[in-house]
């Protein structure tokens, strides 16, 4: 049953890493774990928001990582971006197993496994309730998968976006490491900048602040954490202005 949305939001999009796809693993997809995402987007969807996503690249292999071993850094982003591709097909496939509507767009054409990226189009499957994936960062090296989701959210109007993580929001410090980590509530994005609390690159938040987008960072953990922020519950931190 479809229910009505609570809070503000009635277009988002999701942003994870690709290392949240892996579990437990220490490389490549987990099925179980990428279910338990896609459930967690299906309960959102019910509830009568528009989602859209962007998932890295980093279960399977990161640009940087390779260019740091010796590797041409444009060859090694292009690679990075074609293991985003792997990672949205991955999690389309799972989605559509659950009955939902799913389009994966590229930012680089593959025609034969996925949709180019045409903007009125993706907006339209927006309209007619289809998840939207957005595949391949911005199509163009040097540039994250943060900066391609802020983008990205940008040009599909989207009211915020969710940054899911391994923890329930941005500490001043790793809570992982220190027991004394705060947690912020709210934060600008120019503390964000000036402090290096390590949200998004520089670049996705300059672009985020430039565009007034909220960035909502929580645990994608936490069972059912994506749909109880949007009925105003769960604990996150806000970046805005």
């Amino acid at each position: 049953m479809t229910t009505e949305v609570p809070k503000q939001y009635s277009r988002v999009m999701l942003k994870i890493s690709g290392e949240a796809l892996m579990g437990d693993q220490g490389y490549g997809l987990h099925p179980p774990t990428v279910a338990r995402i896609a459930s967690e987007v299906e309960a959102v969807q019910a509830m009568g928001v528009e989602v859209c996503m962007v998932i890295g690249g980093g279960n399977i292999f990161r640009g940087l990582q390779g260019s740091a071993q010796g590797m041409e850094r444009t060859t090694a982003d292009y690679m990075g971006m074609l293991a985003t591709v792997m990672n949205a097909l991955a999690m389309q496939s799972s989605l559509e197993s659950r009955g939902l509507h799913c389009r994966v767009i590229s930012a680089i054409r593959m025609d034969e496994v996925c949709e180019p990226y045409i903007r009125r189009r993706a907006i339209r499957h927006l309209e007619k309730k289809r998840i939207v994936i957005f595949a391949a960062g911005t199509g163009n090296p040097y540039f994250t998968t943060d900066t391609a989701a802020t983008l990205r959210a940008s040009e599909m109007n989207c009211e915020a976006i969710f940054k899911g993580t391994k923890v329930d929001g941005v500490y001043d410090k790793d809570p992982v490491k220190h027991a004394d980590a705060k947690r912020y509530g709210n934060v600008s994005y120019d503390e964000v900048l000036q402090k290096h609390l390590g949200v998004m690159d520089a670049s996705a938040i300059a672009l985020a602040r430039d565009n007034k987008l909220p960035i909502i960072v929580f645990s994608l953990d936490a069972p059912g954490g994506f749909r109880s922020i949007l009925e105003g519950r769960g604990t996150y931190t806000r970046v805005h202005n």
